[in-house]
């Protein structure tokens, strides 16, 4: 017979002697102490697998005194329930024909009494197979022993190079802190108490909580760390820290026996409603349900599950099968209030009649209605047992075909065993089990609350749960929540949202959620206050912005009509007069003015701002450069038609498109130079209301704003004044007057934008600047080319030649 230790500890797990033994007064009244060692429940088999569960615990706690004996231990019907399901684990696998078939598993189970130093001393008998009447210990030849735990959640466990035997089917407490941390957030409990039990499940677990809190922005009135086996002064004194601080939300990373205790302090005293949070250790235990100063508690818990035949099989026990065993003898009467015939029986003391049945009793025991734990006991077993299938056992295109029964222990293959165990991979009742490098299982929770029934009975309530198995990283991200309309949701802030017009002062000495609201200065913005506020910028969704959008459109419209016209009639006498190489390069660059004014319009983004007002200043000076060039052109042309003059050649086509090259490449040099320097950026203005947000372009550099403004009524002026010079000259379609009406119109336009641009709030800025650019693009097309079109369209007759030279008379139009 190989025993194969595989260890399933309750909340300690010690593979090493490296231990701190904390002597608790409550093990003296245990009655199996004198013995503690003794195997409880045992079968023999091919392979033994070993428990240690806690089956004695006690609910109180007393002081030594030297005068009074201690309370004896109780028997858990929780903890029973655990070992009893590890023997219903094992008999259905002996019972399968596909897994470790011809294979029987035996068991050995062990009482730790919830004793530290007891857990030590059965782990160190089941490992060494001796007597285990003096220390125990180890041989350094001695092969290192696989253990997994269904509840041990301890981080520090997952420390491969302390722990290399040690896998578990139940999440490691990182997963859970960070879980309660995100849930705390969710709530938006910013200021709250914390207790944990002073061992390494509740030091461990509250250390990763108070990290992941402070990195979600959590503050921590207090922490405070207790052991059931402290003095009773140190449990009251906490309890009376939690009666006296302002939290009202208490996160509770404490065992259920710690907790047991500590309630029993804070029933005495006037407490406050409290909102508790607690971890998976208490949150879910049916036994803490009697108190319901939790009702309303949230937490995680190990996810439920329905393990199929274990509710008949933990049913199913006879008064025979119960006297039979020490353990199972002292549940039976413990539960009935009755001796079995078979034990003695004391004065007042009634016999068992043999119509007890476990069928009549409402349990720890018989309560199958939250398999959290011992599930994760099943999942340890099958585990254990596919590790030790892949390694007897020989298989062909997935069938087996012999199971080696008769292998004999070595170290090598004992490491064998651990190897195959972190192997495994495979589906449990709908529950994928599966270990990582560091013998850790895929974290899942669901978040519970405590509801009360229609009964008026506390239940457990799954209000939340993981989407799916995630990663560390991802977990926290994805838990969702479900709240329910009977989850009352309480505040538990240090100090309340500063109303607007005032601004947070931090409390000396107090952490950061504490502050007070003091006025703010005239001068002085609370971005805080405005973090909600609605933000206002031209939309294309409202009046204003549906408007100027259409106009532009209209107007790009009605200049590519133009063109079209000016194309269709290239070769009329009115076209060719009037420089169409010009004119149509003119009605493009009227086209983007057009347009440009749409990049106005919408939320400002980096790009849309720098956008905007380079396209508009480029395309801006594109038109009035070729507006000049017609002007000049038109001078030119007179001064050629002198006796003499030879002007046009110096000014012909060529220099045409030169000079309008470089007048637009002067405008593009400061654009690009203040892009570079400092470009205009969206903002979040605040100074013009206290209720909104003007969400707006920034010019970055006022410099480069106003240069680029300064140069285009620059070209604006020079091109006026030529054209005023030009307007009387001898032709009967002087086109001079046009140009100095529609730059009479453009320098009006803009001389005016320059005071509503300045003194506009908000997205009324904006639209000035729109309608500016829509206004002088009109002034433009409206001066130049519809005059122009008229004739082309309706008085053809004066498309002629002779008309052009004024040697026919017409009438003014």
């Amino acid at each position: 017979m190989w025993t194969v230790a595989i260890v399933a500890l309750l909340v300690v797990t010690l593979p090493s002697i490296n231990v701190v033994t904390i002597q608790d007064s409550s093990q003296v009244g245990c009655r199996l102490l004198e013995s503690s060692g003794t195997v409880i429940l045992t079968q023999p088999g091919d392979f033994i697998i070993g428990g240690v569960f806690s089956i004695h615990t006690s609910l109180k706690t007393t002081e030594l005194s030297f005068t009074h004996i201690p309370e004896s231990l109780q028997c858990s019907g929780r903890e029973l329930r655990f070992a009893r399901a590890m023997m219903f684990t094992i008999e259905e696998i002996n019972n399968s024909t596909e897994l470790l078939p011809g294979i029987k598993l035996g068991y050995q189970i062990y009482d730790s009494c919830s004793s530290v130093s007891v857990a030590t001393r059965v782990t160190f008998q089941l490992i060494n197979a001796n007597t285990c009447q003096q220390v125990p210990t180890v041989s350094p030849s001695f092969p290192p022993v696989p253990q997994v735990s269904h509840f041990a959640t301890c981080a520090c466990l997952s420390n491969k190079q302390q722990y290399p035997t040690f896998s578990r089917t139940v999440p490691s407490d990182h997963f859970q802190a960070t879980a309660l941390a995100q849930l705390v957030k969710r709530f938006g409990w910013t200021w709250i108490g914390a207790v944990h039990s002073d061992s390494d499940y509740g030091n461990s677990g509250m250390a990763a909580f108070l990290a992941a809190a402070k990195t979600e922005g959590i503050c921590i009135e207090y922490s405070e760390a207790f052991y059931r086996t402290n003095p009773l002064s140190r449990i009251q004194r906490v309890a009376e820290v939690i009666q006296r601080s302002t939290a009202r939300v208490v996160v509770a990373f404490v065992s259920t026996g710690d907790m047991i205790v500590l309630l029993e302090d804070l029933l005495e005293l006037s407490l406050p409603p409290l909102q508790w949070v607690g971890s998976e250790s208490w949150v879910t235990d049916p036994a803490m349900t009697q108190f319901h100063m939790f009702l309303g508690a949230v937490g995680i818990g190990i996810r439920r599950a329905v393990i199929p035949g274990l509710r008949t099989f933990l049913l199913d026990l006879s008064p025979a099968q119960a006297s039979a065993s020490p353990i199972l003898r002292e549940f039976w009467e413990s539960a009935f209030r009755c001796r079995l015939a078979s034990g003695p029986v004391g004065p007042g003391e009634r016999v068992c009649n043999g119509s007890e049945s476990l069928q009549q009793l409402q349990n720890a025991y018989t309560d199958t209605s939250q398999l959290r734990i011992t599930n994760m006991v099943y999942k340890a077993v099958y585990a254990v047992a596919h590790g030790l299938h892949s390694l007897v056992c020989a298989e062909q295109n997935g069938s087996t075909l012999h199971c080696d029964r008769g292998m004999k222990p070595n170290p090598l293959q004992v490491q064998h065993v651990l190897e195959h165990i972190r192997k495994v991979n495979f589906t449990l009742n709908g529950n994928r089990v599966s270990f990582d490098a560091n013998g850790d299982p895929v974290a899942t929770y669901e978040l519970v609350n405590w509801q009360l029934s229609e009964n008026g009975q506390v239940e457990f309530v799954t209000v939340g749960k993981t989407r799916k198995a995630l990663s560390l990283d991802e977990y926290a991200d994805m838990l969702h929540v479900c709240v329910y309309k009977s989850l009352q949701v309480p505040k538990s802030v240090c100090s309340e949202s500063c109303p607007p017009g005032t601004r947070k002062a931090v409390q000396r000495g107090k952490p950061v959620c504490c502050y007070d609201c003091v006025p703010c200065a005239e001068d002085e913005i609370n971005r805080k206050n405005h973090e909600h506020s609605p933000i206002e910028f031209l939309s294309f969704s409202e009046y204003l912005g549906i408007i100027l959008a259409a106009s532009s459109v209209v107007g790009a419209c009605l200049a590519i009509a133009i063109a079209a016209v000016f194309y269709l009639h290239k070769d009329t006498p009115i076209v060719r007069a009037n420089n169409s190489e010009l004119s149509f390069l003119l009605l493009f660059s009227l086209t983007l003015c057009f347009l440009c004014s749409l990049t106005f319009i919408g939320r400002p983004s980096q790009w849309s701002c720098m956008l905007r007002h380079t396209v508009f200043g480029v395309t801006f000076v594109l038109c009035i450069s070729c507006v000049l060039g017609k002007t000049i052109v038109v001078l030119m042309a007179f001064r050629a038609t002198l006796p003499g003059s030879n002007v046009m050649k110096w000014f012909g086509p060529p220099q045409q498109r030169l000079s309008v090259l470089a007048f637009t490449f002067v405008q593009v040099l400061i654009c690009v130079l203040w892009l570079t320097l400092s470009p205009p950026f969206p903002n979040k203005n605040m100074k013009y209301y206290k209720d909104k947000i003007i969400l707006e372009c920034d010019v970055g550099s006022a410099v480069g704003f106003w240069a680029v403004l300064g140069y285009i009524g620059l070209l604006s002026l020079m091109c006026f004044v030529l054209a005023f010079l030009a307007r009387k000259l001898p032709d009967n379609f002087n086109e001079a007057k046009f140009i100095t009406f529609s730059m009479l119109i453009f320098c009006a336009v803009w001389i005016t934008f320059i005071p509503a641009y300045v003194s506009s709030p908000g997205k009324f800025t904006v639209a000035v600047e729109i309608f500016a650019i829509i206004s002088s693009s009109c002034g433009l097309v409206m001066c130049i080319f519809v005059p122009k079109c008229f004739i082309i369209l309706f008085k053809p007759e004066k498309n002629t030649k002779k008309h052009m030279m004024g040697k026919v008379p017409s009438k003014a139009l």
